[in-house]
């Protein structure tokens, strides 16, 4: 039986936000309630909306909107890694973490217009 553990975009959403959540600790304390608050819930919701989405995945619609929530929150999580490497340069591991949001983005994207194309409602 297939299980949602299966797809590469939980797996790399996952490990995205693990390493996320542990580097948003690293932002100065007055960071640590606002943006990396921010940062972390929608790191978070990237991983989540897909799990969510493919425990309704048998109603494609619902399947769909819930893979474009995921996208939207990887969206979302970009822009706030961006804010933080131009407020915070000296944290240069954000530079990398946003390049594999970018690249989890255009997957988020193409598994949409698989299950678009492919998946029967």
């Amino acid at each position: 039986m297939m299980s949602y553990t299966k797809l590469d975009i939980y797996n790399i959403s996952f490990d995205l936000f693990i390493e996320t959540h542990r580097l948003s600790f690293r932002l100065p304390k007055y960071e640590l309630y606002e943006l990396g608050s921010q940062l972390r819930r929608s790191s978070d919701s990237v991983n989540s909306n897909i799990v969510e989405g493919y425990g309704r995945r048998m109603y494609k619609a619902d399947y769909i909107r819930f893979l474009v929530f995921s996208h939207s929150s990887c969206d979302e999580t970009s822009n706030h890694i961006l804010k933080i490497i131009l407020l915070h340069p000296d944290i240069t591991e954000f530079n990398d973490i946003l390049q594999k949001y970018k690249l989890l983005g255009g997957k988020l994207h193409n598994y949409i217009e698989y299950v678009k194309n492919n998946c029967r409602a």
